[in-house]
């Protein structure tokens, strides 16, 4: 697939674009559920770890009219049970609403910290599709500019790529952006992330696996590919046909390469 001559930056989405769906469904969430409550002993005392009980409380208090919702009490005085009865009630908060597939600051918060925790002592490791790297550093040497777009956190995302199978890898991109520029699905997100790299929406070939991003995208006169990996959700037959869809990194043929 060539790239337009036009093109100065490749923006990247990660989840079924750099890195396997199945890394995030079945090893990063199911490491939260798994690990919550040894997390929660072990870190209770710490400020952070308050912060994030506080911010888990008054998302439980918003939620209390909502089915099934666990409320999470105050320590009422002290005591080894008391401590119990409160971290329980905090787990069974967070996978509920893990249950429901929620996006709360306050859950996202708890999760962004015990990934940290996770990734800082090699517990887990971001997985990377292996034509990933090769293919980045190739386009760098084209110079082209890397940058990341994912509706995880900046800082979920640099923890990825920081503690990577490929290594210490935050080196290849020149910026990141979450869904604080706007939601991915959303054609104006793609003109601000043109505005903050400094070059028009034209410049930028965005890789996605989703085809309501690949749209929202074009919809801001954005080049797109669609991202084709084992794991991901199938296309529809219009879809295949309409987009340009690429299985891995190194089809991509840069104007100074063909």
């Amino acid at each position: 697939l060539p790239v337009p001559a036009e093109v100065r930056a490749i923006l990247l989405d990660i989840e079924g674009t750099t890195t396997p769906i199945a890394f995030v469904q079945e090893t990063l969430f199911p490491y939260i559920k798994n690990n919550v409550r040894e997390y929660l002993r072990a870190h209770w005392e710490e400020e952070e770890c308050q912060r994030d009980v506080g911010l888990l409380r008054k998302q439980a208090q918003e939620d209390s009219s909502l089915d099934g919702a666990v409320p999470i009490p105050l320590e009422s005085g002290s005591g080894e049970e008391e401590l119990e009865r409160v971290i329980q009630a905090v787990v069974d908060n967070v996978h509920w609403q893990m249950s429901l597939d929620r996006k709360t600051t306050a859950l996202k918060q708890l999760q962004g910290h015990m990934w940290r925790a996770a990734y800082t002592t090699g517990h887990v490791k971001g997985e990377i599709f292996e034509d990933v790297v090769p293919a980045i550093r190739k386009w760098r040497e084209a110079g082209m500019k890397v940058y990341i777009y994912s509706s995880g956190s900046i800082e979920a995302q640099k923890l990825l790529f920081g503690y990577s199978t490929e290594g210490d890898i935050l080196e290849l991109f020149d910026g990141h952006f979450d869904t604080k520029i706007g939601p991915k699905v959303e054609s104006e997100s793609y003109r601000r992330i043109a505005a903050s790299i400094g070059c028009a929406t034209n410049n930028i070939l965005f890789l996605t696996d989703v085809p309501r991003e690949a749209n929202a995208a074009e919809e801001a006169d954005t080049h797109v590919a669609v991202v084709i990996r084992p794991g991901n959700a199938g296309l529809t037959d219009d879809e295949k046909s309409y987009y340009s869809l690429i299985s891995s990194f190194t089809e991509l043929l840069l104007p100074s390469s063909t």
